[in-house]
């Protein structure tokens, strides 16, 4: 059950907010700019690359890996194919969790290796097996990480990975919005200045200064009702997310949001992007889920039972190519299924700000949601 008095009582929010997930979303746009300064002195603005790598590979550990590789894949599009490396093992812990490079990997590849966390051993084996095939090495990680000596020794390039204070303070959750920008924006840097993707250090500044109006627009001290974040917090309460997205930025953020409410919030959701999500769940609003779906039983303990699950449907839409939209489509469906819609779209301005917007508002959203919720 939602605390939906807890939304607004940011001393509430603050004693719940045991991991420093507000925190984490509030600093994003500072962690932004640490992260790129703590680029710049590593050295990225003044490589020299001999030109697009045939394949980028990237491994690190659960879901700040996932994300980042599925941003960097959307933003580079086909040109040079963005491959997450996933890891094998028995337990997902440090010691346990294992990465092997792809038989054709070689000399005209690219490894960055991302982890909030760096020691790893299987990810400096994996170093040391890239510098063998002979592939260039990126890592990110908590500076004085065993990994930062792993790939001093195979001649890469390591980034100190943007910290704070708090982050020792309790394990760094994978979907921590703090965490997503620490590792994502020094590889932003990088796959620009080998002609990637656009993203130069002005446009890394606007990022940071969009993620700032997030913030003061969904802080804690922001009431519900003029707040987005409180407010698709509220709405998907006693909800199952069905999030559809539209728009290339929209795909990552959307994908995202369901893994941050799973590891977060502990809620199920499902994601798909339009117009394909109007067919794959179509059959699931139509069913047992749709709000029109569970009459009310005069028998019915109101007080002991728990409010029927019903689906929302979360709306993530960037600006289509061409203005093309299937967003009446989508609206239709879910209303003629009783099926309510929140819908979240970015203001103007480049495809680093507008995916840094919808992730923003989203990660905002689960984190009340986890804290409402006493997750």
């Amino acid at each position: 059950m939602l605390d939906e008095t807890l939304l607004d009582t940011p001393e509430g929010l603050a004693e719940a907010d045991h991991r420093g997930l507000l925190r984490g979303a509030a600093e994003a746009g500072a962690r932004v700019r640490t992260a790129a300064r703590n680029a710049a002195e590593a050295g990225i603005g003044s490589l020299k690359p001999d030109g697009r790598p045939r394949a980028v590979l990237i491994a690190g550990p659960g879901a700040a890996a996932t994300h980042t590789a599925d941003l960097l894949g959307t933003l580079a599009g086909p040109g040079s194919p963005v491959v997450r490396l996933a890891p094998t093992g028995v337990a997902p812990a440090a010691g346990a969790l294992r990465w092997e490079l792809p038989g054709w990997a070689g000399s005209v590849d690219l490894l960055l290796i991302a982890t909030p966390d760096g020691t790893e051993p299987s990810l400096s084996l994996l170093a040391e097996q890239a510098y063998r095939r002979g592939c260039s090495v990126v890592g990110v990680a908590p500076p004085g990480a065993p990994l930062a000596d792993a790939v001093a020794g195979t001649h890469g390039l390591f980034v100190p990975m943007a910290t704070a204070p708090y982050d020792q303070e309790e394990p760094l959750a994978a979907s921590s919005p703090g965490v997503l920008w620490a590792l994502l924006t020094p590889l932003l840097a990088l796959l620009d200045r080998i002609g990637l993707l656009d993203a130069p250090p002005e446009a890394l500044e606007k990022v940071a200064d969009r993620l700032d109006t997030i913030a003061e627009r969904c802080g804690p001290a922001i009431a519900t009702y003029s707040n987005p974040a409180k407010t698709l917090a509220a709405e998907l309460a006693d909800a199952l997310p069905v999030v559809w997205t539209e728009g290339t930025s929209a795909g990552p953020a959307g994908r995202r949001f369901a893994a941050a409410l799973a590891e977060l919030a502990g809620r199920p959701a499902l994601v798909a992007e339009l117009p394909e999500a109007l067919a794959a769940h179509g059959a699931l609003l139509a069913g047992p889920l749709a709000a029109s779906a569970d009459p009310d039983d005069f028998f019915r303990d109101r007080v002991e039972e728990p409010p029927a699950l019903h689906a929302r449907v979360v709306l993530l839409r960037d600006r289509p190519i061409g203005g093309l939209t299937a967003a009446p489509a989508a609206r239709d469906v879910a209303l003629s299924h009783d099926t309510p819609v929140s819908e979240l779209e970015p203001e103007e301005g480049g495809e680093l700000e507008t995916l840094a917007e919808l992730i923003a508002v989203t990660d905002f959203a689960a984190v009340y949601l986890a804290l409402a919720s006493g997750a």
